[in-house]
């Protein structure tokens, strides 16, 4: 990574929820924490499609505490407890009002940055918890770049662990 590398704005992420997801593969997550720089390229992530999204939070256009975020301005970060044991990390997608995210499930670590083949790892390797969620995704905290380098190899497939919803 280098200075050269653009941070991906706003912009990038008001768009098609599926077509942000395909878009991410192969951009680099980057944590700034401790006068560290953690990063990994983005390598899995599912898309969550709104109220008609039986998976999705705000299935059923249901607004909460947790799921407020997701009705946000894109470009921020929804993160919310799973099981009771695991940070999990979203990318709020499309115009406010319109509840989508990408769920990251998983990165190619960068230097120094441990296992991230699954969501709970991601999070826990880059230091991610509550105290992001709503963050804007942008520097100094949490962004994502477009280091230039293009996915190796692009495959869509149904949702892990979800039956019957898309």
């Amino acid at each position: 990574m280098n200075e050269e590398d653009r941070v991906l704005d706003a912009s990038f992420f008001e768009r098609d929820t599926r077509v942000v997801a395909r878009d991410l593969l192969g951009k680099v997550l980057v944590r700034e924490i401790d006068g560290r720089r953690l990063w990994g390229r983005l390598v899995e992530v599912e898309a969550y499609l709104g109220p008609d999204d039986l998976a999705a939070h705000s299935r059923g256009g249901r607004r909460t505490a947790r799921t407020d975020v997701m009705f946000g301005p894109p470009g921020h970060a929804y993160v919310y407890f799973t099981y009771g044991m695991h940070w999990c990390l979203n990318f709020v997608t499309r115009e406010r009002g319109i509840p989508q995210a990408v769920l990251v499930r998983a990165l190619e670590p960068g230097p120094g940055v441990g296992r991230c083949g699954g969501p709970g790892l991601v999070t826990r390797a880059l230091s991610i918890d509550r105290a992001l969620n709503g963050a804007p995704l942008q520097p100094p905290d949490l962004y994502v770049v477009d280091d230039g380098v293009p996915p190796r190899r692009v495959f869509i497939t149904p949702r892990i662990g979800v039956q019957g919803t898309g």
